[in-house]
């Protein structure tokens, strides 16, 4: 298996549109690997170097994993990749199921961070966590979009909208990559 090094730039557009319909976010502490599909993410410069922003709501199991470890890797499909992946690691706990084992994904070991890629995802960016912060929802103007978004009527043990407020991981790009056969 190889890994072909390319520019974030030149795929900036590729990665956003994939973002619309979700990409994977892979977590790893404890001796646990756990990938979870993301919606909300950007690219971006800051502190002279790229970044990838990711949101992970407080109550979830890959916070936990982001906070012992402060590594993650942005697994970005293909038109071969298996999408039906998406959906289960976009309603499935990792706390629960090893999602990974499930859907018969393939880890490929990551060069600057400790935790892997995903080979059926083969577009990746590898992390490390350089800031973080919980987002203050009171600070939210956009009421509609606090609304729908963050319903507290909704624990945050449910997957999709709930009461959790989500935490900004801001990933200082280390490396990126296509994994090819």
């Amino acid at each position: 298996m190889k890994k072909r090094e390319i520019n974030v730039a030149d795929h900036a557009c590729e990665i956003l549109k994939a973002l619309k319909t979700g990409v994977l976010l892979t977590s790893c502490a404890d001796g646990r690997v756990n990938t979870m599909t993301i919606s909300w993410g950007m690219l971006g410069i800051e502190w002279n170097y790229p970044l990838f922003i990711t949101v992970v709501r407080e109550g979830r199991f890959t916070r936990s994993l982001l906070d012992k470890n402060g590594q993650f890797t942005i697994n970005i499909p293909r038109a071969d990749s298996p999408m039906k992946a998406l959906a289960v690691c976009g309603t499935k706990s990792g706390r629960d199921i090893d999602k990974i084992a499930q859907l018969g994904l393939t880890l490929v070991d990551g060069e600057e961070v400790s935790v892997p890629a995903i080979k059926e995802f083969p577009l990746t960016l590898e992390c490390q966590v350089v800031y973080k912060q919980l987002q203050n929802l009171d600070a939210l103007e956009d009421r509609t979009a606090y609304e729908k978004c963050y319903p507290q009527d909704i624990s945050g043990t449910s997957s999709g909208s709930n009461r959790d407020a989500h935490i900004a991981y801001y990933g200082k790009i280390l490396r990126a990559y296509m994994i090819e056969e």
